[in-house]
């Protein structure tokens, strides 16, 4: 008795055909499942759509050899998603089409508003707030303990580290702190001189650029620089680590890494930033000092002569002050945000533009406080 041998398998097709009284028919044969339609799903597609836009055309799909989920959903856009009048099918596919039929679009819920949405935003941010200011006082108060224990072992502290951060932090960023001071001071000074030739107070000139800049203008323009130049490095040598697991390594093998990567960085930015605010207000003053020879006909010599009398020593001390607090609170926010970096580049990219941004604002913040509790400090005309 001769072996029946199993039917081939032909490719998916379909052809248009026109009988005598005019009517069309369109017929599909093949197989017509995902494995045979990875090649030819995208010509297929453009005949099927050609074909249905004969709405009387009849379609028979009695000689489809096979069909599967993914050809049936070929067909039923190609029919846009409706029956056509003429359908022949088995009841295998019958059943596809039915389900398809069946599932429709999902309805998309009405849209209701929510008066309370305002509130449940505010009260996310003020938690997330929270959330970071509680994680850089826990962080400062480690600081703290890190820095006593050093305090009674000087041999064991990281002097390598906080040279190399100092140097970074401090000798590096003279450059770029100076041309913006410089630039600085002779915007403040020409804007000034302006209105002081409206009045004739030519002289108050070095009252407005000392109290300025001393107190108020040299620490900002270097506390921002330092966020946006160091703040933003130390937050991206941070997340590379986490996301290397190098910080995992140290904690394995017990190797601290608030002492040897976060403390040589707070100690290096609290003691950089005031040199860095004397440097940057000194080359300010001088940029002033020289748009004021030129829109008031102020000498130099006659100028910095006035400078002491004109400004109370208070005022540096003030500024001195401000950038021990401005750098230790760059770095404290910057290694935060570091230590908080997820495994993935995304994260890297997010932590380390948060990180400038917030230690801005924090900075800006502590200013404020500043002016408020030194409101009557150094400022006296003579």
């Amino acid at each position: 008795m001769p072996e029946s041998r199993p039917s081939l398998i032909l490719e998916p097709d379909l052809k248009l055909s026109v009988a005598a009284d005019g009517s069309q028919s369109v017929e599909l044969t093949g197989a017509w499942d995902i494995r045979a339609l990875e090649s030819r799903a995208v010509s297929l597609k453009r005949r099927l759509a050609e074909h249905a836009r004969a709405s009387l055309a009849r379609w028979d799909l009695t000689q489809v050899q096979r069909l599967d989920h993914a050809g049936a959903l070929l067909i039923w856009r190609a029919w846009s998603k409706r029956r056509p009048q003429a359908l022949r099918l088995n009841p295998a596919q019958e059943m596809f089409f039915a389900n398809l039929a069946g599932s429709g679009a999902l309805a998309r819920p009405a849209w209701r508003p929510d008066p309370l949405a305002p509130v449940r935003a505010l009260g996310r941010a003020v938690l997330s707030a929270l959330g970071h200011f509680l994680a850089v006082a826990q962080l400062f108060g480690q600081m703290l303990i890190d820095s006593a224990a050093l305090a009674r072992h000087p041999s064991r502290a990281p002097w390598r580290e906080i040279s190399a951060a100092v140097y970074r932090t401090g000798a590096q960023a003279l450059g770029i702190t100076a041309a913006v001071g410089f630039l600085i001071g002779i915007v403040l000074s020409f804007l000034s001189s302006e209105q002081l030739k409206t009045f004739g107070a030519n002289v108050f000139i070095v009252n407005i650029l000392g109290i300025g800049i001393i107190r108020e203008m040299g620490p900002m323009i270097c506390a921002v620089l330092v966020a946006g130049r160091s703040g933003s490095a130390i937050t991206a040598q941070l997340g590379v680590m986490r996301v290397t697991e190098e910080l995992d390594a140290l904690r394995v093998m017990g190797i601290p890494y608030t002492v040897r990567l976060i403390l040589p960085k707070v100690l290096a930015l609290a003691l950089t930033m005031p040199l860095l605010i004397l440097w940057t207000s000194a080359v300010a003053l001088i940029g002033g000092a020289i748009s004021a020879k030129l829109q008031l006909d102020i000498g130099m010599t006659s100028f910095f002569t006035a400078l002491p009398a004109a400004v109370p020593t208070v005022n540096l001390w003030l500024g001195i002050g401000k950038g021990v607090v401005f750098g230790a609170l760059i770095a404290l926010v910057a290694c935060h945000f570091g230590l908080r970096i997820k495994p993935n580049t995304e994260s890297l990219g997010a932590g380390t533009t948060s990180s400038v941004v917030t230690s801005i604002t924090a900075v800006i913040l502590a200013d404020a406080v500043f002016a408020v509790l030194f409101n009557d400090v150094g400022i006296a005309l003579q």
